[in-house]
């Protein structure tokens, strides 16, 4: 169903007189007033992400140390430089580790702006971007209302709240590419899709196989060319990424990910053993805990349509994965489901509104979409997501450690080296030469910053001159800071 906003737009002005007989007057073109209402939604949902990011920033509470390595790339890329993230050990080329070229276009952001903050607040514009797509797309195929229903449920859902409460990732690119794609698909315009789908395998490499199950779906909606030749090009693109391009990058030729399938192999157990590659998708339960809660967010109707076979390549990589972090609802992991699932949600209200069975059109039409956003809005509170939280002053609050930390901070000067534990990385990323603590044996560095209070198996080393000396044979360092359990330690010899 299609609306004449979808029509492209109009130039309804008058003739400029002004300038030449009869020439058109050219003028902004600005969105539909339709659309006005979704793109105020994703700015106030851009402005509560920003919050959420920012403030797990400016506190210090990074989980890991993405946004780390994603700011030393895209500082090279900024300086139109190999994308070398020393963090993953000196001379490392990130294009060796997962293959995301789309960064790239952060670079010329991050020029003007050369901090974390940067890439922080272009993954919370590129996420609240998907929630104007979404709430839109919705609008155009029930109500405006219901379309704002389902873009609040989308932007309250758990995949991308807890995406928006990690570090920056390249999935964030990934989450509007693929909202884009499903859009068009939900409105029938194929070749729009089939262009939107392209710049997915840019993102990240297992995309290559999402984009093949893109085809797979508009072969199954009677698209068979453009639907075969999108399934054959995901393919491709996946097999070259992972055979060619990634070990040719990589220090020791390999993709170092491939170690963590069934048999160091995606066909291996597919051919070997099937019954146990079937059991390892349920198994443990955490996996079906997961599954639940992604067919739940849309009210279980997304299930209606054949769109929601486009989240399978992501969950069968997950969940056959040795890595039990893929497994459950925590980091960022189920945020490019999010579109998929809310947008099959979209489909399937269309689809039962043609169908023959009277109960599912009335729960289509009357009951799935308030009852996908009463969930959404419930699972926010009950699992205690970021949006739950955003209005509150405590959210913001500052505390002693947090004072502790600007102060290590500041012990360590800029564009000096510096090897570090994940505590102080995302700070330190954009303005030092950053290792991870050890990962430089060619020169020591000439500051550690490390935090002992968590992290440490079995137990923190109490000599902490003594621990770094260890990792550094031959140099002398001198403390400089040591305020609870965290040091900065200056190299004087060595």
């Amino acid at each position: 169903m299609t609306t004449d906003t979808d029509a492209p737009y109009a130039d309804i002005g008058a003739a400029d007189t002004g300038s030449g007989a009869g020439t058109p007057r050219r003028r902004l073109r600005m969105p539909p007033r339709t659309a006005v209402p979704h793109l105020v939604l994703g700015l106030v949902f851009l402005i509560g992400y920003c919050a959420i990011s920012l403030v797990r920033y400016t506190h210090f509470a990074s989980m890991s140390w993405d946004t780390a390595i994603f700011v030393q790339e895209v500082r090279d890329y900024a300086h139109l430089q190999a994308p070398v993230v020393t963090i993953k050990g000196v001379g490392y080329n990130i294009l060796g580790d997962h293959f995301s070229p789309v960064l790239a276009l952060l670079a010329p952001f991050y020029r003007v702006f050369p901090s974390p903050v940067t890439l922080l607040a272009a993954q919370a514009a590129l996420f609240a971007g998907s929630v104007s797509i979404v709430s839109d797309t919705a609008a155009k195929v029930t109500t405006r209302a219901k379309g704002l229903c389902v873009g609040i449920a989308y932007g309250l859902s758990w995949g991308v709240q807890r995406a928006v409460d990690f570090d920056f990732h390249e999935i964030a690119f990934g989450v509007p590419l693929l909202a884009l794609v499903l859009r068009n698909i939900v409105l029938r315009r194929w070749y729009p899709a089939a262009f939107w789908a392209l710049p997915l395998v840019l993102v990240k490499e297992d995309m290559g196989l999402t984009v093949a199950a893109i085809g797979i779906v508009l072969v199954l909606l009677r698209q068979r060319m453009i639907g075969a030749l999108l399934t054959v090009y995901g393919a491709a693109m996946l097999l070259i990424t992972v055979y060619l391009v990634i070990p040719h990058f990589n220090p020791t030729g390999h993709y170092d990910y491939m170690s963590k399938l069934p048999g160091d192999s995606p066909t291996h157990e597919l051919f070997t053993a099937p019954l146990g590659l079937l059991h390892s998708l349920v198994s443990p339960d955490v996996k079906l805990h997961t599954l639940g809660y992604l067919i739940a967010i849309t009210a279980f109707l997304a299930l209606r349509s054949p769109l929601v076979l486009i989240a399978l390549p992501t969950l069968l990589w997950r969940f056959t994965s040795s890595n039990d972090a893929y497994w459950g609802m925590d980091w960022h992991y189920s945020a490019v489901l999010m579109p998929i699932l809310f947008l099959a949600l979209v489909d399937a209200v269309q689809r039962s509104g043609a169908g023959s069975w009277e109960w599912l059109r009335a729960y289509a039409d009357r009951a799935a979409i308030p009852a996908a956003t009463g969930i959404a809005a419930a699972l926010c509170i009950t699992m205690n997501l970021p949006a739950s939280n955003v209005l509150s002053s405590s959210t913001y609050a500052s505390n002693d450690r947090v004072g502790m930390l600007q102060r290590a901070s500041a012990a360590v000067p800029d564009g000096v080296t510096v090897e570090s534990n994940v505590t102080l990385m995302a700070h330190l990323a954009g303005r030092t030469q950053l290792y991870w603590i050890g990962g430089d044996k060619t020169s020591p560095p000439q500051y550690v910053a490390l935090d002992m209070s968590y992290g440490w198996s079995p137990s923190a080393p109490t000599d902490v001159p003594g621990y770094v000396e260890g990792l550094h044979p031959g140099t002398v360092y001198q403390t400089v800071f040591d305020e609870q359990q965290f040091y900065v330690l200056k190299l004087v010899s060595g």
